[in-house]
This record gives structure tokens, sequence and C-alpha cells, in this order.
């Protein structure tokens, strides 16, 4: 985005007070308080009227409140002229007028579910303002404590012992200037150009009047106005309107040849203009669009959400020089001799960066990956010749000891909380202990393999997890897809914060095959309507459209809204591929090829790499990687081109590519009861009405021939077709683009244009054959029809 986003630490708000602020934050409640606030002020405007006219009767009836018998003249009785006398008397005298405003425009603030920010605002700058005008009250009018009452009374004498009077004049001068400049901004140059402002206006008001006056002067032609009427008048046939016509031309001729006509030229008035446009004043009055207002009370969850684990990492010094003599003595057993050597201990594997003496080829002490772990008795030796941008050789060697990384310990690094990345991810950590943070929208789609219980299902969750923290409802959505329908169904909680779905569908989790193949082509005709709104936008990604709709740039009654970006995760794709085949395959690769502008970004996972499963076309457009370990040097190579993966040690061992070099991980882990945490916190806050709608999608269904009435058609039923017979194709997806409708209608649509005779037959897969040519025999059919 254009405008940095500020790193904001979120406040932990502790179990036992979640129900208190949910109870606060609730719309009903909201009402409730709005509404009694509203009509407290009343009730304190009128007691503060009525005690003005009635405070030296009551005054004296205050200290029998409890006394049934004695009545007072306040309009709102004992409790009215007891807080009036209160905060008028004793307190700010007539400065206390101020208050049941502050309460009223407080009260349409919270039933309007306005900012607290702006109600705190609104009450700082009306606390000062009451208290220097019972200041000053006190100083002009220090004998009458109803105008002052006894607090300014108070504070003036106080204030004068120390300054004066005439110091407390000076010093009442400049608080009361401080506060107009500060508060409305009034200063010499805004006083100056209203006055020109004024002084333009009246100008204008002047000129206007005169050009009004110089429309009504007509030229003097004498006598010949009466010919003029004539002409007017008589002009009954064409040849009387062409002798007319020479008549008064050669009369007007000859007034210009006798009289001295003088002729009234209107004054030019030069059009007004805006210093801004129209944006930028929408911003500049109301702000920016804030996609996140309508869950302004959102938390996100809490770090202590999050379990601890002991992830110091121990130097084992004598197994680091034990590994290095083994290293060194392999490679001179083959006559390999080594300048230096440097070790680099991370989680669970130390890198080893050797330097050989000059003339040993790379490619010898490649060939010997399995003697060195034969020499090592280690599993999972990685041999990186050369280590790309350094001038060394790495081996990879796991640590007897692993250390565990937590999920905490990645989402709490700085790295992490400071990132401005548009969909930041932690996978983990490198071997040199630093939080690998990489950005999802950049990737743009990312492709993970590993073999059963290696951490595929655990990498899933970190990477949701991370966005969890780190991006509001209303900024991302996901579409979560579970063949196995275990590994994802605790982020059922959260439905109606960050999931999307199809609608009438009951589960927000898709298990079933056939609701995957739905909704990936609803995804796909989401994606469609998204090139379109960018294209009337005349931007070229997401970014920059929601950068535009914050702006205020972008009008909603043209269809444009913000967009949250949506993120699809299939956990194992080689199941779907087995049961439903193309009709998977087709929707992933064109989301794969076209999504990435339109922010919408995939996430498979599968425990099958093969190369049926992990074809070319969606290898192809998924750049990132990340494999677990796998059981082949062949799933390796389908994985991530190359070798590496079938060495890994299993446990979240991880290798990522993302294009060019690869990066050994040890992925964070987090575990089931962590994630159901997290879930309850986010679920038990207020949410959306629904999950996030996608567009409805079904699969072409078999169309009918019994006739329809006339009567019965549909509303758009004629523009229905004019979109078939000029697209000669005739398909319910095709109306629903089109016409923006569900597929229920739009199927209901083809039924009646067949029985029209516009379109033929269900042919299965195929588009229907459209039987009318052109809109001409169209307009034909149908006016036929009528008649």
């Amino acid at each position: 985005m254009a405008k940095k986003k500020k790193t904001s630490t979120k406040k932990i708000i502790k179990p036992r007070f979640q129900k208190t602020k949910s109870f606060f934050g609730n719309q009903q409640t909201q009402t409730i308080i709005g509404v009694f606030v509203i009509l407290f002020a009343i009730f304190l405007l009128i007691s503060f009227i009525s005690y003005f006219f009635n405070w030296q009767e009551d005054q004296s009836q205050l200290s029998n409140f409890t006394d049934k018998n004695i009545t007072v003249k306040n309009l709102l009785g004992k409790i009215g002229a007891s807080i009036s006398h209160f905060f008028i008397y004793k307190s700010f005298g007539v400065a206390a007028l101020y208050i049941p405003f502050l309460l009223f425009f407080s009260g349409i603030s919270i039933f309007l579910k306005g900012k607290l920010k702006k109600i705190k605002k609104s009450w700082g700058w009306g606390v000062l303002g009451i208290l220097w005008v019972s200041i000053t009250f006190g100083f002009l009018a220090y004998k009458n404590s109803l105008l002052a009452g006894v607090l300014g009374y108070e504070i003036n004498l106080y204030l004068q012992q120390f300054l004066g009077k005439t110091g407390l004049i000076l010093l009442l001068l400049f608080l009361g200037i401080s506060y107009l400049v500060i508060r409305f901004k009034l200063t010499p140059e805004a006083l100056k150009n209203n006055f020109k402002s004024s002084k333009k206006n009246s100008n204008e008001v002047t000129e206007s009047s005169l050009e009004d006056d110089n429309q009504s002067i007509e030229l003097p032609l004498n006598n010949n106005q009466s010919t003029q009427e004539n002409y007017s008048t008589n002009s009954n046939t064409p040849l009387e309107e062409e002798k007319s016509t020479l008549n008064l031309e050669n009369t007007i001729d000859e007034n210009v040849e006798t009289n001295n006509v003088e002729i009234a030229v209107d004054q030019i008035v030069e059009e007004n203009h805006v210093n801004e446009n129209l944006s930028d004043k929408l911003v500049k009055d109301f702000g920016e669009f804030d996609p996140t207002l309508e869950l302004s009370s959102y938390k996100f969850p809490t770090l202590n959400l999050l379990r601890d684990y002991n992830e110091s990492i121990s130097v084992d010094q004598a197994e680091l020089e034990a590994n290095k003599n083994r290293i060194v003595s392999t490679l001179n057993n083959y006559n390999i001799g080594i300048d230096r050597i440097k070790a680099t201990v991370g989680p669970t594997v130390t890198l080893y960066e050797i330097v050989p003496v000059a003339g040993i080829r790379i490619s010898k002490i490649k060939n010997l990956e399995d003697d060195i772990a034969l020499s090592l008795s280690a599993m999972g030796i990685r041999i990186i010749a050369p280590i790309p941008g350094k001038g060394t050789i790495g081996i990879e060697v796991p640590n007897k000891n692993p250390t565990m990384v937590s999920m905490k310990s990645v989402i709490s690094s700085t790295k992490f909380q400071n990132s401005e990345m548009e969909l930041p991810i932690a996978l983990g950590k490198t071997i040199s202990n630093e939080t690998f943070v990489i950005d999802l929208a950049k990737m743009p789609h990312l492709l993970m393999a590993g073999a059963t219980g290696q951490g595929k299902s655990v990498g899933l969750n970190a990477v949701l997890t991370s966005l969890l923290y780190k991006k509001h409802p209303a900024e991302v959505k996901f579409v979560l897809v579970d063949p196995k329908k275990v590994e994802l169904t605790l982020f059922n909680k959260i439905e109606r914060h960050y999931l999307a779905k199809l609608p009438d569908t009951e589960e927000a989790i898709i298990t079933d095959t056939t609701k995957v193949v739905n909704t990936l082509n609803s995804l796909c005709i989401e994606m469609d309507a998204r090139y379109d709104l960018l294209k009337i936008a005349m931007v070229r990604n997401i970014k920059e459209y929601n950068v535009k709709f914050k702006a205020r740039k972008l009008n909603p009654n043209d269809g444009h809204k913000f967009l949250p970006y949506i993120v699809l995760v299939i956990d194992e794709f080689a199941d779907l591929i087995m049961t439903a085949g193309k009709e998977i395959e087709t929707p992933i690769a064109r989301l794969a090829q076209l999504a990435r502008a339109i922010g919408i970004h995939l996430i498979v996972a599968t425990q099958r790499p093969s190369v049926n499963v992990i074809t070319g076309i969606i290898k192809a457009n998924f750049p990132a990687r990340a494999a677990f370990r796998v059981t082949s040097k062949i799933d390796s190579r389908t994985i991530l081109d190359g070798q590496g993966a079938d060495q890994l040690i299993g446990r979240g061992d991880m290798l990522f590519s993302g294009g060019n070099d690869i990066i050994r991980l040890q992925c964070a882990f987090v575990d089931t009861p962590e994630i159901e945490k997290i879930t309850d916190f986010i679920g038990l806050q207020r949410a959306y009405p629904q999950a996030y709608l996608l567009p409805e999608y079904s699969g072409e269904e078999v169309g009918t021939s019994i006739d329809i009435n006339i009567s019965e058609r549909d509303a758009l039923f004629r523009d229905a077709a004019l979109v078939i017979v000029h697209a000669q194709q005739g398909s319910a997806s095709l109306l629903q683009r089109k016409l923006k409708l569900g597929y229920n209608r739009a199927g209901r649509l083809i039924d009646q244009l067949e029985a029209a005779g516009i379109v033929g037959q269900f042919e299965g897969s195929k588009a229907r054959q459209v039987l009318i040519p052109d809109e001409m025999a169209l307009n034909q059919l149908l006016d036929n029809e009528t008649n």
C-alpha cells in the first residue's frame, strides 16, 4: 500500500473481562446507553434553566430533601434542584449549561456507533471551556455566585493572590485566544481568507444582477418594431415568409444608415473554480475509508495464547569438534585439503562452511555426500556446493539434540511484528536462528509437499496463524478445503470473521469434492468480476485499487467496494485430483495464472508429489515451494526440481524455494490446543452477520423443452436474449457474469430462452447452440409473440 502501516501494540484483555467488554461492545447495549445519555442531557438542561428562575426559593429547601411535605419549584423536582445547585452554584455557575450539550452530542455519537476518541476529545475541550468561562465570570462578576459558581470564584481569588488583577486579565486573554486558535484553527490568515471569500461572493451577486439587467435591454429600432411584430405573427406560407424577411432586411439597413444604434455588450463573467477535487474534499471532511470500521472493536489474538518452549540453543563444543574432525578426515582420505572451516549452529541443523585448497573440483566434494554421512553416522547430510553468494561449500549436519522452534517465538519477533508486507507469513527459523518471514502476496502462490507425519499440516497451521495475528477480518478471507475432514475443523469457529464460502452452504470448510469444484469455479467468477472493477478503476492490481478506494476516488454506486485478499488453502490436493481430475486442475491452473493481481492466492499441499498430481501446468504457476521430508529423490525433484527433500530429518525440517535459492528451515510448531485457543479468542468477539459470500455457481443442468407462458417470463428475459444473441453462446455462466445474476435465476432464464426457441437443448459440457443469428431476427421473433 501507498501508506505505511503503523505497528501498534494491542492491549491485552484478561479473559475474565472479555464478557464485560463484549457486553458493552454489543450494538443493543450501545443503543440503550446512547438513548439514556440523550435523555439525561435533556433532563439536566431543563433542571438548569428552571434553577435560574427558582434558585433562591429552592435553595432553602434542599436541606429537607427527604421530607415529603416540602416541595420545590424546579420543574424536575428535588433531584433536579439538587443537581442544578451542585453544578451551577457550587461548581461552574452559568458555564454549567454547556454540560447538557456535551452529554447530548455524546449520546448521539454512542447511539450512531461513533468513535470513542472523538467523544473524549469533545469532552476535553468542553471541560477547558467550562473552566475558562467560570473563572472569567468569577473575575467580572465576583459578587454573583450564580454566574461564576463557587469553584470559579475561589479559583479567581487564588489566581489574583499570585498574579494580581492585571496579570489575571492577561492570563485569561492568552488562554481564550489559545483556545480559539487550537480548537477552531482561528488564525489571522484564516480570517483574511474568509473576508476575501465573503467580499468575492458579494461582487458575484452584483455582477449577476447586472447581467440580468443587460439581458432585458432591447435595441431601439423606432417604428420598425411593429414591422418585426408583423413578421413574427403573419408568417403563414413559405412565400410570404420570404417576402417578409426581405422587407425586414431593407428596413434594418435603412435604420442603420439613419440612426446611431448602440449595442449593449454583456459583461464576461468568469466561472467559479475549486481549489481541490471532490475526492480530496471527502478525505478532508470524513477521512480515508476505513474497511475495519464495522468491526472497530476487534482485538487481535494475544501472544499468551501461544505456548512457551525452551528454545535456547545449546552449543556442544565437543560435538562440533568431533564433526569437524570427521569431515576433514573423510575429505583427506580422498586427497581433498581444507583451508578453513566454520560452523553455524541452528535449531536442528548445524552448517559447516568449508573452503577447499586451490585446485579442488567442487563436483568431487559433492559426490562424497554419502561417505561424509557414513563417517558422521548421521541422517540427513546435505551438501550445498557452492553456497549462493559465498565462496564456500556448505555441509548441513543434524544436531544430536534439536531445539524446538515455537510459533510464539516467530510471531513475537520484531522482524514479523514490524513487517510491512501485505500478507506476512512467519514459516520458522533458518540455520542462523533468524526468523524467516515471507510475503504471500509476492510469492504469489505456495506449493507444499511432504510425506505423512513430516509436518505439512503444522506448516499450514503456521501460515494461517501468521495471517490471523497480522491481518484484520476485513482485510483477508480464507477458503479452506479439507478432504481429510479433520485437519482444519477448528477454524469453523471463525467462520463469520475470516472464512469465505458459497451461498446456501452450511459448512464453511469444504470437504465434499463436488463443492470443491463449485467453489473453485466460483473463485474464477470472483476473479473475473474483480478484474472488471480494476479495469473501470484504471489500476493494475488490488493494492492500487484499495488505495484508490480508501482515498474515496471510486464511487460505491458504480459497484466499487473494498476488496479483501482471498487465500485458498487445500490440505490434500492428491485426493481431489484422484476424484475430480480435470474438473479440479482446470480452475486451479486458471486461478494460479491470473488471480495474483486481484488478490486471490493459493496454498496447495499434498503428501504425494507425483507428476500426475503436480503437473507441469501447476508447477509453472507455483514458483514458491515448501518441501518437508519425502520418501524418494524422484518426489524431491518433482517438488523442488532438485534433490535434498529426501535427506531431511522430519519433524518440521523443511526446504523452501522461492524461485532461485533453496533455504533450509525449521518450521514453527503450533499445536492443536494453541489453534483452539486462538479460534476461541476470535470466535467470542463480535463478528459479521455471515461469512464472506462468494459468487453463486453450479454446474450446467439439463434444460427443459416445456413451453413457458410469456406472462411468467423473467423481467430480464429480453436483456438475457440480447446477451446470448450478441455472444452467440448460450450458457447460464455467461448470463451470471454479464447480468450479475445468481445461478438459479440464470438457469431459469436459459429454460425460458429454450422454450422461446432462442437457444437449443442442453448438450453436456458444451455451450448451447444459439438459434437466432442477430438482433434483428430476435426483435422480429419477440414482436411476433406479442402479436
